[in-house]
């Protein structure tokens, strides 16, 4: 699995656990929903560190959080 996806999923399943919508993310975060939405599916690959902190304050989460995840820990390097 690769960063993108990984930063995809767990953006949803932080939207899982909070119980929130990407409507309500957008509200909480100041992040407009289609960027939120270009992140979930696949318009946006790359997002950058500033929108990723803005979801986390928006999670109510800090970035350490956001990342400190097994499949984060896991990712095979990407550059060869």
């Amino acid at each position: 699995m690769g960063t993108y996806t990984t930063v995809k999923n767990r953006i949803l399943q932080l939207l899982g656990e909070k119980k929130m919508s990407i409507h309500k993310l957008a509200m909480e975060s100041a992040v407009p929903p289609s960027s939120i939405k270009n992140i979930l599916y696949g318009k946006s690959k790359n997002p950058g560190i500033v929108t990723l902190k803005m979801l986390c304050d928006g999670l109510n989460i800090t970035l350490i959080d956001f990342f400190n995840t097994k499949e984060f820990a896991e990712l095979e390097q990407e550059i060869v």
